[in-house]
């Protein structure tokens, strides 16, 4: 069994597992597409999704290699064992969070069709950005205080 399974990795390049997980997934987002292709929306996800992975591949991605680059970089982010952590992924992770949130409330931060979300939720779009920036506060804060916390008990 373990011959089989050594043969089957070094002819696909993974393990069983790998492919049963893919093949599980494109079931999944077949049943999806067939689901959302009787929505009268349907074209214009079609045109959100393809217009987000353009604009993710051609401008995000970009964007945050050039800054992790830089991060990689800069004085003081080199990885020695003897000193502690690295800091950037204290860095990477509450940028990520907040680049995430940044995009899910872009409507609300950037004040758009205000009057339409006043009418649908009774609600202004004012606090969208202070919020916004609070929680992006706060998640820096909190890895700052993860970093410190595992750089001092790296010294213990």
């Amino acid at each position: 069994m373990a011959d089989l399974a050594a043969r089957f990795r070094s002819a696909y390049g993974a393990p069983l597992g790998h492919l049963l997980l893919l093949v599980g997934a494109f079931a999944v987002t077949g049943w999806v597409a067939l689901r959302l292709a009787a929505e009268p929306a349907a074209g214009r996800m079609l045109i959100w999704f393809v217009g987000a992975a353009i604009a993710h591949d051609l401008v995000l991605f970009p964007v945050y290699g050039l800054a992790d680059a830089v991060l990689r970089h800069a004085p003081g982010t080199r990885v020695v064992p003897s000193v502690g952590p690295s800091p950037l992924n204290h860095v990477r992770v509450p940028a990520l969070a907040s680049g995430l949130l940044f995009l899910v409330f872009l409507p609300g931060i950037l004040r758009l069709d205000a009057p339409a979300y006043l009418a649908a939720s009774g609600q202004d779009q004012r606090p969208f950005l202070v919020r916004w920036l609070l929680a992006t506060a706060a998640l820096f804060l909190a890895s700052a205080v993860g970093y410190a916390l595992r750089r001092w008990a790296r010294r213990r």
